[in-house]
C-alpha cells in the first residue's frame, strides 16, 4: 500500500465512522475544533495528517488509532 492509498483508506474508514454516528462533515469537525474544509481534505486522503491530528479525530469517533488502521485490513 503506497501512501496514497493510505491516506484514501484512512479518510475513507472515518467516513464511515463518522456517518455511522450520524454526524455530517461540518458537525464532526466542529465538535473537534477542526476547519470543516480541512477534514473534509482528509476524508478524501488529500491531506497527511499528523499522529495528533489522527487521534484526536480517532477521539471524537470513540475510536482507537490502532482500530483505524484496522478498518483498512476489511
Amino acid at each position: 500500500m503506497d501512501d496514497h492509498e493510505l491516506l484514501r483508506g484512512l479518510g475513507r474508514a472515518m467516513r464511515v465512522r463518522r456517518a455511522s454516528l450520524g454526524l455530517s462533515q461540518e458537525a464532526f469537525a466542529d465538535a473537534i475544533g477542526m476547519h470543516r474544509a480541512y477534514y473534509g481534505h482528509i476524508e478524501r486522503g488529500t491531506k497527511n495528517l499528523t499522529v495528533a491530528t489522527l487521534s484526536k479525530i480517532c477521539s471524537g469517533l470513540d475510536l482507537r488509532v490502532s482500530e483505524i488502521f484496522a478498518a483498512l485490513d476489511r
